[in-house]
């Protein structure tokens, strides 16, 4: 009788994460685009209006951090960084609790939206934050690094911004400068900072703690 090798759980959570995340961009790129192609957008408009949310820029960094770890090609060395991955945990905590407190109360989904929804805003992120801090090695992460790890986040809000200027749209209701103001969306804009922040300073502590060697206690 031969055993089966135990399996991995980080490999695990791996595979689980791409799956999953890749399932639930797909499924929501399909019905997304069918609804706006139904309100009557061309196929350039549908697709700015989907990749403008923040849930589908970090589940796609998400699951190229998953292909950084299956496969070995250069091209996916970026996503090999600690910072980048540290970010994201970062980021996909503040996008789910977000959704979770915020958004979830201006409308109800059903159906396949519904299930996108708490794929890509709940399951995905509890995958990557399990699978994150089963990395090794850990401790890469300082303190400085901080204000770098908020920078993507700042180029999307300017990214935004710019864009809902020019076609009068908007992915969020806190950075609607049209019914908000500029200066409301700023004070937004600098909350979140501040939220993302503090999510950031809680990745880089348990960053270093995980890489403190566990003293084992002796009965």
């Amino acid at each position: 009788m031969f055993r089966r090798a135990p399996v991995n759980p980080r490999n695990l959570l791996t595979w689980l994460g791409l799956l999953f995340g890749a399932g639930g961009l797909g499924l929501q790129f399909f019905i997304s685009m069918q609804a706006y192609l139904a309100s009557g957008r061309d196929v350039f408009g549908a697709l700015g209006a989907f990749f403008s949310y923040y849930t589908i820029l970090t589940n796609i960094v998400l699951v190229l951090i998953y292909l950084s770890t299956i496969l070995p090609t250069a091209r996916l060395d970026l996503f090999r960084q600690p910072i980048v991955r540290g970010l994201m945990a970062a980021n996909i905590a503040l996008v789910s609790l977000y959704v979770y407190f915020v958004l979830r109360h201006l409308s109800e989904l059903d159906g396949l939206f519904e299930l996108a929804d708490k794929l890509l805003h709940y399951l995905c992120p509890i995958f990557y934050m399990l699978w994150w801090l089963s990395a090794q090695p850990h401790g890469h992460l300082r303190w400085p690094n901080l204000p770098v790890m908020l920078v993507p986040t700042f180029v999307y809000f300017v990214y935004v911004v710019a864009r809902g200027a020019w076609v009068q749209e908007y992915p969020y209701p806190n950075l609607n400068a049209i019914k908000l103001g500029y200066p409301q969306v700023l004070i937004n804009a600098a909350g979140m900072t501040v939220a993302l922040a503090v999510l950031t300073g809680i990745v880089i502590y348990l960053d270093q703690w995980l890489a403190k060697p566990k003293v084992a206690v002796r009965g």
